[in-house]
């Protein structure tokens, strides 16, 4: 009977430590811890990792940086950004755009952003904003890349969660801005339009769900666009061409005057002061220390790219919390990594050269965010 307990016991101890051992992420990841502040700590799965609820009664200089210029946005805006356009009251932010003569400009606003104060790669971000009615303005509420991994704009991206112009009172626009595709080129930005009567009214919730390869923007929790890579669909070009968003963004909320969008119907003095208010910022994470049990699917489906002789794509790879990222090997020996389902050979890394007219054998293996790897896929044969 003794001996029965014992094994009993021993049994159980051991699918007890398994089951901790199953559950406990490689390489120490550790789990995430709420952003102290934010009033909804986790959210749809998701953890609260920065926050700002506007809760004092001046902006939170911590948080953001508050932009002083005359330099029309690159788009020939017509506004001087001030400090004193920024306020905090009620527990909202306020950016008020005036009619006044400041800085040789006949307008000013305000715009701030967060940049090396709050900036994140991959996650959920929500904003809950309304913006002001009338002929010239702009406002928006967007993303810019801190480091511009992949050169200046539009090499390096931008993410517009929400914009509306003035004159186009019932809509507001999700866009991103990418070498490829950008209103400075004949493919244009891609752009979604959503109708949304309420957009001046009340106060709307944005989000923004942002994993390797797509993205996805709502408001009220209705689409308004999603953003996706698909390396079929662009063979001609590196990823980053078509998705640089792979690297850390940084938030910017602002309220430009006319510019090439905000004032193609001209600009309408009676309606200033104009005010964005905004109720709260937060950017949440998944804790893939605590969700993620599984390593991802070995890649398959490598395929050479029409257009661009020295790249490869594949079919992506599965996993239960996402795939960070694909090691490519050359030959059985590792050789870079790349985090899409693409790569290309061409200058990618010193002294590691493969000779055009040559044929080399290609492996990729999956990797997800807590460091779980996959097997590595079949041999492809590549000449270059």
């Amino acid at each position: 009977m003794k001996k029965t307990i014992i094994f009993s016991l021993i049994f159980i101890g051991s699918f007890v430590l398994a089951s901790c051992q199953s559950n406990n992420p490689p390489n120490g990841l550790e789990r995430l811890t709420p952003y102290e502040g934010c009033e909804v700590a986790q959210l749809d799965g998701y953890v609260c990792v920065w926050a700002d609820e506007f809760n004092g009664d001046a902006l939170d200089e911590t948080k953001w940086n508050i932009e002083e210029n005359g330099f029309g946005g690159g788009n020939n805006e017509l506004q001087f950004y001030r400090k004193e356009n920024i306020s905090v009251t009620d527990g909202h932010l306020l950016i008020t755009a005036r009619q006044e003569y400041f800085g040789g400009r006949n307008y000013t606003s305000g715009r701030i952003n967060s940049k090396y104060k709050g900036e994140f790669t991959y996650g959920k971000a929500v904003i809950a904003a309304q913006v002001p009615a009338g002929k010239g303005t702009w406002s928006a509420a967007w993303m810019l890349p801190t480091m511009n991994t992949y050169g200046s704009w539009p090499n390096s991206g931008e993410i517009d969660i929400m914009e509306h112009v003035g004159y186009d009172n019932n809509r507001v626009f999700a866009s991103t801005h990418t070498t490829k595709f950008n209103h400075q080129n004949t493919n244009g930005a891609l752009t979604f339009p959503k109708t949304l009567y309420e957009a001046t009214t009340q106060l709307n919730i944005y989000e923004l769900v942002w994993a390797p390869g797509e993205m996805r923007v709502t408001v009220n929790g209705e689409r308004i666009g999603e953003f996706n890579y698909t390396p079929a669909f662009n063979q001609d070009v590196p990823y980053d061409d078509v998705y640089p968003f792979d690297q850390a963004f940084h938030f910017i909320l602002n309220v430009a005057v006319g510019g090439d969008w905000g004032g193609v119907q001209g600009v309408d003095d009676s309606i200033f002061p104009a005010t964005m208010i905004v109720d709260y910022v937060r950017f949440y994470q998944i804790d893939y220390a605590e969700l993620d049990r599984e390593n991802p699917t070995t890649p398959e489906d490598i395929r050479k790219m029409t257009q661009l002789n020295q790249g490869i794509f594949w079919k992506p790879s599965t996993d239960d919390t996402g795939v960070e990222k694909y090691a490519v090997y050359v030959e059985g020996e590792f050789f870079d990594h790349t985090n899409l389902n693409q790569y290309t050979f061409i200058n990618r890394i010193p002294f590691k050269v493969l000779m055009p007219g040559k044929t080399y054998e290609i492996q990729i293996r999956a990797v997800d965010f807590t460091g779980r790897e996959s097997g590595l896929s079949e041999v492809f044969e590549l000449t270059l």
